[in-house]
């Protein structure tokens, strides 16, 4: 929380002024804020306390003639000390609920479903970062000949998700080995995560030290390499071209980089994992994100979990002018239907 840096009647102002400013995208005058709000002020006192706000860069001019615009300070001055967030009504909450009818409930449906639903309902982008597949419990492995020396593995967790991994192998191996590798594998390692699953494979190498010209030690030695470094978040994003109905995205450069940023899978991860230690809802603004491509955007994510264990971030990236009023219940409430669903798929 920042401290009190102003008086009852700077607040108003302020409001007033963000409040402008993420309805029209434009710097709000003097003139604008005592025909439009009751304020009971005069044009001369307004811009005086828009002065005393600017002082303590919460506004800045962007033009010498032209009104004020609140700078990131400023927006997060309104987020933490001015805003109440609205309740989502009955039937905004049933309509949420409702996407998630889904038949046989499975993780990557879940995911793919909640990006899209972000972005609905916000109307800028949505995005989801999957649970680590070190976290998840295993279902199942099947190994694929790519070439003479390379393998693909192909894991399933349990929710249903899927990671794909490159394996080079010092023999060469048969379609019909690997098949075998497969049924011995899946029988000893199903319902472990990936840590007991490490410990597993030490256990049963040691029991075959003796072996090791033998199928079970080669599908050991294979399995090793094939979870010997964690997997890769994976995110779903969908909403990317609403960017293009926000104004202050007009010019080419900037949607460019934009772009590029939500096209580098680590940027996003980071992105939603920098407030990962947190509960509830995370709201960063502009500068206060790490990537200098995404600090004309402001971030808000929830964490979604299984039981008291945090899984993954999910949330909605937009402008800085986003109207956080309306996106940051929609976060909220999708994040606590995605845990209640993570509880059953889990």
């Amino acid at each position: 929380m920042m401290p009190e840096l102003l008086s009852s009647r700077s607040k108003k102002i302020l409001e007033v002024v963000v409040g402008e400013y993420i309805l029209t995208g434009e710097p709000v005058g003097s003139h604008t804020i005592s025909k439009k709000y009751n304020v009971d002020l005069s044009p001369a006192s307004i811009r005086n306390l828009m002065v005393d706000i600017e002082t303590v860069g919460l506004l800045t001019q962007p033009h010498t003639s032209a009104g004020r615009i609140p700078t990131d300070k400023g927006l997060r001055y309104y987020v933490d000390s001015i805003l109440e967030f609205r309740e989502l009504t009955k039937l905004e909450k049933e309509i949420i609920k409702s996407r998630y009818q889904f038949t046989n409930l499975e993780a990557i449906d879940v995911m793919k479903e909640t990006s899209r639903l972000l972005s609905k309902f916000s109307r800028y982008t949505g995005v989801v970062v999957t649970p680590k597949f070190s976290d998840m419990i295993f279902k199942h492995i099947e190994f694929v000949k790519l070439r003479k020396n390379q393998v693909l593995a192909v894991f399933v967790s349990k929710a249903g998700l899927i990671e794909n991994k490159i394996v080079e192998t010092e023999e060469e191996l048969s379609q019909d080995e690997l098949h075998k590798f497969t049924r011995y594998l899946n029988d000893i390692l199903t319902d472990l995560n990936l840590v007991d699953i490490r410990r597993k494979i030490i256990s049963e190498m040691k029991k075959e030290k003796n072996m090791y010209d033998c199928l079970l030690s080669r599908a050991l030695m294979l399995s090793q390499k094939a979870f010997n470094s964690d997997m890769e978040n994976d995110v779903y994003i969908d909403g990317k071209f609403n960017i293009f109905d926000c104004p202050e995205f007009c010019d080419l450069d900037k949607v460019k980089t934009l772009f590029r940023a939500f096209e580098e899978k680590n940027i996003l991860v980071k992105l939603l994992d920098q407030a990962m230690q947190s509960d509830g809802i995370q709201i960063t603004i502009g500068t206060e994100n790490q990537f200098q491509e995404m600090q004309e955007c402001s971030v808000i994510s929830s964490l979604y979990t299984w039981g008291d264990y945090a899984l993954g971030r999910l949330g909605v990236i937009g402008p800085t002018r986003m109207n956080y009023s309306d996106v940051v219940p929609i976060v909220d409430y999708t994040a606590k239907i995605v845990s209640k669903i993570m509880d059953v798929i889990y």
